[in-house]
């Protein structure tokens, strides 16, 4: 067992006189002539705070021992059958399901406040060619007078050090005959505190925490022609009771009990998102360093909705009850919020880190999907009706005209955060429709034939991927570090870290893409040449998949070769209504042709998988680790002989 620490004013007084120089310690130190003989090892326990039960964190640490965070993600799902591992650990969070901090929040039996943590607990260990049997005699000391206790040196110590202060350690070894010898050091913990900001891609849209479960049976939707022939059936949900015919309507709180699960439904936040795994990484790979991180991204955001103002929910939580809050507060202000209150209780609390993606959705990119996959004329019309189309002409004037100055906007409100505007990392976004060798998808309906009025047009779809090429990304480059022309008042102080490091392996896993490799169920039930559901009207309702296979086989977290959702995976993942909607948008029916179109597409359609965010929080890690100055040497620890202790003094 870890030993229990008690005081002892006499005893530390004794020792005193033997102390030596005493100096910050590695994750592993060694001793100052470089010999590695003994060492003190210390690191922060269940150190990404946002995780109250240490289990969850050291599922992280296991599986990222060696690895990337894409390796560790594809190990993880392979070792939960691509259930995914974050579909029990989104119940043990110190943040709810409404987006609010738990303060103070239970961890492990024990009530931290989250944003402004007091102490942490560590464990500590003596390592190198220790003596069988020795005992070690440990004092730590933090300014408030000494913890004592001996234990057998095999045993690591438990304890919890203040926040702010730094704790000197120091443990004499004695082993019989061999004599005695001291090791010190200083541990000081580096609570950082990382605010995730942005769009859908920041939140994670695409990967909710806990998938949808499918069943056997079909659920039918219509179709916009509106006859009764129009209609067609997909797979329902499973554990649905309610009509599964079109003749047989049902209400949306029925539906709603089988929903999947994200840890806020309201902006589809996701703990797969590429912002929590890289600050998840960063606590995984730096034993010292606690990560407190304040998840703020929201689904449909753009700079005016959603970072300053509010915008729309997209989703409610499943619960029996028929109705949910419809707006999301602007990120900035909740931020602001947030920052003003840790600062209350811990005047010299601060920002250290902001992760940040946005920019798509002000240049209208889902009305540039739905305008590729859209095909049939009365879906078309209704959608441009709507002002759920653009065209690449749309986005090029929204690119050229407003998102400069919304950027421009946007970095003076991030400023008196986070002082240094190399804080705030922008990761970029990847361009979802490339195939091997980095040229566009061929388009087609594989992949989206979910709802039967979709159909990745071929030229539309090359447009759009050129745009996004050769116009989009570069633009936002310059954005973020204040270059080709785009006008900073200070440029040098005003940049950003921009990382885009990960574009390069997106080119090869757009959402076209194919391996032998891919799942079974996605080799045998999702058709290359877009046929996989059975349009018979008769025999689509008890099965809906013309492979003849259950749709509950579907698992959301394998790994794939596409790393880019396409619409079926959409659908079998996540089946979203946008429920946030104003009631007179509503459908009176979930069997509404309008239910069909968004279930197949507001589940994360042409987002990063979980493999995807994988691989944007690789490119992302080492940004945040060189801003953070993670990597800067610290001096070893001190170690010698002493004269041993009287026995009767202790």
């Amino acid at each position: 067992m870890a030993g229990i620490l008690s005081r002892s004013i006499l005893y530390i007084a004794l020792l005193a006189g033997a102390l030596v120089g005493i100096s910050t310690s590695l994750a592993e130190a060694q001793t100052a002539d470089g010999s590695g003989a003994l060492q003190i090892s210390w690191e922060v326990r269940n150190r990404f705070r946002l995780f109250r039960e240490e289990r969850d964190f050291l599922l992280h640490t296991d599986a990222g021992r060696g690895r990337s965070v894409l390796a560790a993600e594809q190990a993880l799902e392979l070792q939960s059958d691509g259930r995914g591992w974050a579909r029990n650990t989104v119940n043990r969070l110190c943040i709810d399901l409404a987006g609010h901090v738990s303060e103070p929040c239970s961890r492990e039996n024990v009530k931290e406040s989250y944003l402004t943590p007091i102490d942490h607990p560590v464990v500590v260990r003596l390592a190198g060619p220790v003596p069988v049997g020795a005992t070690c005699a440990w004092s730590f000391d933090d300014g408030d007078g000494p913890l004592v206790s001996t234990f057998d040196c095999a045993e690591p110590v438990n304890l919890r050090v203040r926040y702010g202060r730094t704790t000197a350690a120091t443990v004499d070894v004695s082993s019989g005959s061999d004599g005695s010898q001291r090791v010190s050091t200083e541990i000081a913990v580096r609570d950082i505190l990382v605010a995730g900001l942005g769009d859908s891609v920041a939140s994670g849209e695409g990967n909710p925490d806990r998938p949808v479960a499918l069943a056997d049976e079909g659920f039918c939707f219509r179709s916009y022609l509106g006859t009764a022939a129009a209609q067609y059936y997909r797979p329902s949900r499973a554990g649905y009771k309610g009509g599964r015919a079109c003749e047989a309507p049902d209400l949306l709180p029925v539906w709603q009990r089988q929903s999947a699960l994200w840890f806020n439904p309201a902006c589809h936040r996701s703990l797969y998102s590429y912002q929590t795994r890289t600050a998840l990484a960063l606590a995984v790979q730096y034993p010292h360093i606690a990560v407190t991180y304040l998840p703020l991204a929201c689904t449909g955001a753009t700079i005016a909705e959603g970072l300053f103002g509010s915008q729309r929910a997209r989703d409610c939580p499943p619960s029996k009850a028929a109705t949910c809050g419809g707006t999301v507060n602007g990120q900035l202000a909740e931020l602001r919020d947030a920052l003003t209150a840790a600062k209350r209780r811990q005047p010299d609390r601060k920002l250290d880190l902001v992760l940040l993606s946005v920019g798509a959705n002000d240049i209208y990119f889902s009305g540039l999907v739905a305008d590729v996959i859209v095909d049939t004329p009365t879906e078309r019309a209704l959608f441009r009706r709507s002002g759920l189309m653009a065209s690449v002409d749309d986005a090029r004037g929204a690119l050229t005209r407003d998102l400069p100055q919304g950027f421009a906007k946007l970095r003076e409100a991030l400023k008196p955060l986070v002082g240094d505007m190399s804080r705030v990392i922008y990761t970029s976004y990847a361009n979802p429709t490339l195939a091997q060798g980095g040229t566009p998808c061929p388009g087609g309906r594989a992949g989206f034939d979910i709802h039967p009025s979709f159909n990745a047009q071929p030229q539309r779809l090359a447009a759009v991927s050129n745009f996004v090429e050769s116009e989009f990304l570069p633009q936002l480059k310059a954005l973020a570090l204040c270059q080709s022309g785009i006008l900073c008042r200070n440029p040098r102080a005003d940049r950003m870290t921009f990382v885009d490091s990960h574009q390069a392996a997106f080119a090869s896993h757009g959402f076209c893409a194919r391996a032998e490799s891919d799942p079974e169920f996605d080799r045998q039930c999702f058709s290359a040449t877009g046929d996989s559901f059975d349009p018979d009207i008769v025999t689509s309702a008890s099965q809906p998949m013309l492979c003849g296979r259950s749709a509950g086989e579907f698992r959301a977290y394998l790994p794939r070769a596409r790393w880019i959702r396409d619409a079926n995976d959409s659908y079998f993942a996540a089946m979203t209504y946008p429920q946030g909607l104003p009631s007179s948008m509503q459908p009176n029916d979930i069997h509404d042709a309008t239910w069909g179109v968004l279930s197949a597409v507001y589940g994360g359609a042409v987002h990063p998988s979980a493999e995807g965010h994988a691989a944007m929080a690789d490119a992302a890690l080492p940004a945040a680790a060189a801003v953070l100055q993670l990597d800067a040497a610290v001096p070893d620890v001190t170690s010698g002989p002493i004269s041993p202790v009287p026995a009767d003094s202790r």
